[in-house]
């Protein structure tokens, strides 16, 4: 049977940028799958993906007209049901198959095999393959609804909904219009290309025509990463030609690829006067609201030119310059504007105005949060020997921004602006340095705040969300988390293992309760809860789902077990159990632990100490001996941070441990002998797991 590509386009009204390539992948892949479903293409053909501002389109290679037939077999009832004691058919099988449209005389082709317990009719047929003109319209459709819209609209007198007002549908199969009907469309074979570089419609002659016509009579670049890479080449290329770089684009670049058709890179500029503005606010005027691309000398300072990625390719761009350059003056002056203004109060002065602020209406205004930022970043900051004043005036003022010109027009800048405006009140480096670091690190893979004093308030401004958050029963479910709770969480996980701090977790949840008024935190239990939650977040980052190491599991669940107090001293947990399991008697002392911990489950109340004149048997002698004898190796160890040391101490109990387990029946009868029998265990148990709890190795 022939095959020939198949062309599915949607013009639409501009889709939204941000979304734009996955609406093109998902819509691209549930076509191609409903094709391969219905038999129509191989499982192996290969479909191409076209998404621009105006379009979501697909062609699938190797698409039939009609599928090939195939053979069904379907169990029909029960013989028992089917034929009367005569073996003929009953009224039941008689009905059921001039339902399915099964002649009479095919009753003698039936199969009779066993199905569970019972033997059942079978009934096999060759059933006519799918058309594709019968159901492609079917197939669009269902891709539209997989498609990841969270709203849609209406247009015109009909009853179609989607993202965007379509205008046309395009099914072409070879040459040949498939028929059919989609949001209220009939296919067709025009399409129109760019709104001013093209003419009217564009007839489509082949499916296979579809993306050089486009390009050459459309002015389109309809494939989105070839577009992408289109942008990508000429911007660098043009930065390059201007002696700058692009620095960070990458977001920006997915963003303009989606909102043009026929990308042309040009040279814009502006006055050099507005360079006196803090750079970040002229970068974020550039870049969110005129998707232009800065540019940046060597060490990354900003210059006064950026390009543009225009939507039109003319001989003479110079209005097209003009007018951008036009444009992003006002917003340059307004970030000036504000800059200036801002500067005319002083950061300590705006504190009056958080007071109104709500932060939580459980947890009060941002002024109260920012007393209890003070008197905790001060005290986390004298855990660490840092300079406890300026860790509190730091966290005095590091929420002043917030009610700031600036920061009200570009949220994302809080912080940085408060850096800015502290240095210009005369406030020192450190407390400025402090104000924009205590947000940090805001994702994944973001610097940490340098320096104990701004590492202080950024513990302090985590602290305070996750137990405020947390006391208070809001905590994250699922994938709801509107505090951002995770990501502080990852933040100071992050901060005191990769800094690191010397600092225990549990203590500064502690403190940072200890900061609310009486009654506030009324969720029960929720400290332990909250630890739990930190440290399911850490065994993730451990694991790499967070941009983690990507250690073994049962290593990461050995230390984790215990749940460390001190985060900073995790790394090096995890080193010396990955050592110890390298050891040939890690394994089999593993086993035993895991023995002795199921064991000591199934004692009731806390075993004593072993008393050396109870002991009978030679093996549990020794073993004794072996305890007493390596235990203050291996708190030495412990104590000076050694644990790689510390676990292969314990290599040497290997020989003792598997004799007393040969030899030695724990549970005895006499109850002295037993309760000492479980004393000693238990004491070995104290001494295995210091470090990590070693029966996580045993699998």
């Amino acid at each position: 049977m022939t095959s020939a590509t198949l062309l599915v386009e949607l013009l639409t009204e501009e889709l939204p940028p941000k979304a734009l390539p996955r609406l093109g992948e998902t819509f691209a892949t549930r076509i191609a799958e409903g094709l391969k479903a219905k038999g129509l293409a191989p499982a192996d053909a290969p479909f191409r993906t076209f998404a621009s501002p105006r379009r979501l389109a697909v062609t699938v290679a190797q698409v039939a007209a009609e599928a090939a037939a195939k053979e069904v077999t379907e169990k029909l009832m029960p013989v028992s049901v089917a034929l009367d004691a005569a073996g003929k058919p009953t009224p039941a099988l008689l009905k059921k198959m001039e339902a399915k449209g099964i002649p009479a005389e095919a009753v003698s082709g039936f199969e009779r095999r066993m199905d569970g317990k019972a033997e059942a009719l079978f009934h096999t047929a060759m059933v006519p393959g799918a058309k594709l003109a019968e159901v492609l319209s079917a197939i669009v459709q269902d891709a539209i609804k997989a498609l990841p819209i969270p709203k849609v609209m209406h247009w015109g007198d009909g009853d179609a909904t989607f993202v965007r007002p379509v205008h046309k549908l395009t099914l072409l199969h070879g040459a040949d219009v498939v028929p059919g009907r989609v949001l209220d469309l009939e296919s067709g074979r025009t399409t129109r290309g760019h709104r001013f570089m093209s003419r009217g419609d564009i007839a489509i002659a082949t499916a296979d025509a579809y993306e050089p016509t486009l390009l050459a009579e459309g002015k389109v670049v309809p494939n989105f990463a070839e577009r992408r890479a289109n942008i990508e080449h000429q911007l660098l290329a043009e930065a390059a030609k201007q002696g700058a770089l692009l620095n960070e684009y990458a977001d920006l670049l997915d963003e303009v690829a989606a909102l043009v058709e026929h990308p042309t890179v040009y040279v814009g500029e502006f006055e050099a006067e507005f360079l006196a503005v803090p750079q970040e606010c002229l970068i974020l005027t550039m870049r969110a609201n005129q998707k232009y691309f800065p540019l940046f000398d060597g060490a990354g300072t900003l210059l006064n030119r950026f390009l543009i990625v225009s939507n039109m390719h003319v001989a003479d761009p110079s209005n097209i310059i003009a007018g951008n350059a036009r444009v992003v003056r006002p917003r340059l002056s307004d970030a000036r504007f504000f800059f200036e203004q801002d500067k005319k109060q002083k950061l300590e002065a705006r504190l009056p105005r958080l007071a109104p602020v709500v932060y939580h209406n459980k947890l009060g205004s941002q002024l109260e949060r920012v007393e209890r930022l003070e008197a905790l970043a001060g005290a986390i900051a004298a855990q660490l020997h840092a300079d406890v004043a300026a860790a509190k005036r730091a966290a005095r003022l590091a929420k002043a921004d917030l009610v700031t010109d600036m920061v009200g027009e570009f949220p994302e800048l809080q912080g940085i602006m408060g850096r800015y405006y502290a240095l210009a009140d005369g406030e020192g480096a450190v407390v400025a340095d402090a104000i924009q670091a205590h947000y940090q690190p805001r994702f994944a893979g973001d610097a940490l705040p340098a320096g104990n004093v701004a590492a202080a308030v950024a513990l302090a401004d985590k602290l305070d969300a996750l137990v405020g958050f947390f006391g208070i029963g809001m905590v994250p479910t699922g994938d709801k988390d509107p505090f951002a709770l995770r990501r502080a969480a990852l933040g100071v996980l992050r901060i005191l293992m990769e800094a690191p701090l010397p600092l225990e977790l549990p203590k500064l949840i502690e403190v940072a309760a200890a900061g609310f008024k009486p009654g506030v935190l009324g969720a029960e239990g929720f400290a332990t809860q909250l630890q739990d939650f930190m440290f399911e977040r850490l065994k993730n980052l451990l694991r790499g789902d967070d941009s983690g190491s990507g250690r073994d599991g049962a290593v990461i669940d050995a230390v984790l077990a215990l749940k460390p107090a001190r985060i900073d001293l995790v790394p090096a947990k995890l080193a010396a159990v990955e050592a110890f399991r390298a050891l040939p008697e890690a394994a089999a002392l593993a086993a035993a632990n895991k023995r002795i911990v199921n064991i000591l489950k199934k004692v009731e109340g806390t075993p004593g100490e072993p008393d050396i004149a109870l002991l009978q048997e030679d093996a549990e002698k020794a073993l004794f001996h072996q305890v007493v004898e390596v235990a203050p190796l291996v708190r030495s160890h412990v104590a000076n941070e050694d644990y790689t040391d510390a676990l292969c101490a314990l290599a040497g109990l290997r020989a003792a441990v598997d004799q007393f387990f040969e030899d030695v029946m724990v549970m005895a009868e006499e109850p002295l002998t037993r309760a000492n029998r479980i004393a000693l265990l238990a004491q070995l148990a104290g001494l295995m797991n210091q470090v990590a709890d070693l029966s996580r190795l045993s699998a």
